[in-house]
């Protein structure tokens, strides 16, 4: 796919010797670029909508079920 953007002028002249030097094409570049911001940011949607499910919900913790899973864990000796 072909596409058209704009960028500073200075970043267009540091993406372009980054490509030189490492010996990728610009649209190489622009396109692993994309895909990283976009898998280091997918996650965020998932982690506002959890955030919103779980903002309702107390963050106490109930002593009854806590101790009985402590209980369950063998004991091992060091």
């Amino acid at each position: 796919m072909k596409t058209a953007i704009s960028i500073p002028d200075k970043l267009f002249q540091s993406a372009d010797q980054y490509a030189k030097n490492h010996g990728v094409s610009r649209s190489n570049l622009y396109a692993q670029a994309v895909a990283q911001f976009i898998e280091k940011h997918s996650t965020e949607h998932i982690t506002k909508q959890l955030n919103e499910v779980y903002s309702n919900h107390s963050a106490e913790i109930n002593e009854t079920i806590s101790s009985l899973q402590f209980s369950s864990i063998e004991k091992e000796e060091w």
